[in-house]
């Protein structure tokens, strides 16, 4: 991990992989005003205090801590499902087997308010952005985009394969914290039917 200036009121931590990120970003979360990014954790304040807190923090310590599993039901009526069915060579009911039998653990947010890129799910699903973004995706489409998993908390143009759609709010301005799903948080897809309770 190596410390890089962020001006005069932050300290970048720039770390090797997704792990050592989300390790020191446990670890630091408690004690600082963090923001964890792929490979990244931005620590504000003084840069002299900075490195005297991360000098003293213990990221493997901190790594496993546990969470709450989030459920997020999905109809799984995507445009492009078909599409990743024919990328990854399963059937579409296979997709959505794949897609909800493993939990996703949220990496990091970012992209737009209570957007949160999520991993470790199945391999398999592994896909890539499509060719040409689309202008609009609808709020509460389901994505997937090389490791990740996503879903669009408010409508913006987007590049992800989106393979369904959920009603439930990622960003809430009523709620504390605003982001339904936070670093670290365990997330479980869950099939549903168009109009079902």
């Amino acid at each position: 991990m190596r410390l890089r200036p962020s001006g005069d009121r932050a300290v970048l931590l720039d770390c090797d992989d997704a792990a050592e990120a989300q390790a020191w970003f446990a670890a630091l979360e408690p004690e600082a005003d963090v923001t964890l990014g792929a490979r990244t954790v931005l620590v504000r304040g003084a840069p002299a205090d900075v490195r005297r807190l991360v000098g003293a923090a213990t990221p493997g310590e901190a790594a496993g801590r546990s969470t709450s599993e989030v459920v997020v039901p999905v109809t799984y009526d995507g445009p492009d499902l078909g599409e990743v069915a024919r990328l990854t060579g399963l059937t579409v009911d296979e997709v959505v087997d794949a897609h909800t039998a493993t939990p996703w653990t949220v990496a990091f947010t970012g992209f737009a308010p209570g957007f949160a890129y999520l991993t470790g799910g199945d391999p398999r699903l592994h896909v890539p952005r499509r060719d040409s973004p689309r202008p609009r995706v609808p709020v509460g489409a389901v994505g997937l985009a090389g490791p990740y998993s996503g879903v669009y908390p408010r409508e913006s143009p987007g590049g992800w394969q989106l393979v369904g759609s959920t009603d439930v709010p990622l960003w809430d301005l009523e709620r504390d914290p605003p982001a339904l799903l936070l670093p670290g948080a365990l997330v479980r897809f869950e099939s549903v039917l168009r109009g079902a309770a």
